[in-house]
């Protein structure tokens, strides 16, 4: 499956931005798909994962009440919807894929699309 992911940009503390995440030469409800974010000088970490059905989902403590995920499987397309967001939550935004258990493994992701820049402003 590839993977590009679309939507990101500046926005101001406090705002939401919505990112997608299409899905290509694949079929996307056989993958749990995955948020993930890299800052400057850190290493990446995990935002928010999403089972194949859309049901369940497991949100980093970070954004946990902020950020959530969702999917269209008949669009094959991934989103993850931000709000209230703080400077800190910027990032460049990768989606991931894998097909290898639940949604809940983290550290199961084989597939990544290229990233998509958020930028938080004070």
């Amino acid at each position: 499956v590839q993977l590009q992911a679309y939507g990101g940009g500046l926005v101001q503390a406090g705002g939401s931005l919505r990112l997608s995440c299409v899905a290509s030469e694949g079929t996307l409800s056989t993958y749990v798909m995955g948020w993930f974010r890299q800052s400057p000088g850190k290493e990446r970490e995990f935002v928010v994962s999403i089972g194949r059905g859309g049901y369940s989902t497991k949100t980093a403590e970070s954004v946990n009440g902020r950020f959530t995920a969702s999917r269209d499987n008949a669009k094959n397309t991934v989103y993850l919807q931000m709000n209230s967001l703080k400077p800190e939550d910027t990032a460049v935004y990768y989606c991931a894929a894998h097909d290898r258990g639940p949604y809940y493994l983290t550290d199961h992701f084989d597939f990544w699309g290229q990233g998509t820049k958020v930028t938080v402003s004070s």
